[in-house]
Formats: structure tokens, sequence, C-alpha cells
């Protein structure tokens, strides 16, 4: 089975789970997510999909965006004052977002230093989500 078609099953599991039904808009605005892990914003997903789908809208877009956040497909990553961005990948990660380029990259945590994160918390209270994000750019000398 290609990757596509284990990607297209898995996605319309996720959305039968939500009571939603898969449709081909979803499945190319996901699949442009999946080729290309650089955080698109929806504009760009919008750039990467229309010649696919010459008559998809960018609202459509923000549409299928939005529908595969609410169904955990996704993660919504926000910097300041910045356009919302999206990440496939759903293990617990930090991001770094180069300031200069605007780049975004995923920086993987090892499990025992997101315990000692975790560990930090108030007495009694446990974290449903960890955002961490490193601002920075490429040192002029490099």
């Amino acid at each position: 089975m290609s990757t596509h078609a284990i990607h297209s099953d898995a996605l319309a599991q996720k959305l039968a789970d939500s009571g939603l039904r898969n449709t081909p808009q979803r499945e190319v605005v996901y699949d442009a997510l999946l080729k290309k892990r650089d955080h698109p914003t929806a504009d760009e997903v919008f750039a990467r999909v229309k010649p696919q789908l010459p008559g998809i809208s960018l609202a459509t877009v923000y549409n299928c965006l939005e529908t595969l956040t609410q169904c955990d497909l996704v993660r919504a990553v926000n910097f300041e004052r910045g356009p919302t961005r999206y990440c496939p990948n759903l293990h617990q990660h930090a991001h770094f977002h180069d300031e200069t380029t605007g780049a975004t990259h995923d920086i993987e945590l090892p499990a025992a230093l997101i315990a000692k994160i975790k560990s930090v918390l108030p007495p009694g209270y446990k974290a449903d989500a960890l955002e961490i994000t490193f601002r920075g750019k490429l040192p002029a000398s490099r």
C-alpha cells in the first residue's frame, strides 16, 4: 500500500470518527501539508493546491485546515503577530522560528526533558499540551 493511500485512509478514518466525510479538497490540503512539512500558512497551502484543484477558494482551504485541526490531524502553530501556520507533526516537539527567513523547524524533545518540564507545574495541575518555541537566526559568521 502506498504512503498516499495510508494517509488517505487515516484521514478518512479520523474524519469519520468526528462525524465528517472525506472530500477531495480535504485530501489535497492534507496531502500538501504532508508532502512539504515546512509549516505553511493558509495562503501558502492555497498556492500549493490551486494547480491540482483550480476551482478551490481560499475560504475552502481555511475551512479544510480548520477541520483538519479540529480532527487532530494537524496542529495550528501561532507566532506573535504572524499568520497561523500548520504542522502535521503530532508528536510532542518544539519549534524553532528563524526570524530572518521566516522558516519554522521541528525540534524533537527527549521524553525525559518533556517530563522534567512538566514536573515544574503547580501541584495538582496536569498539562494537556506543551508548546515551546525558540526564536532566533543563524549567526552572521556562519
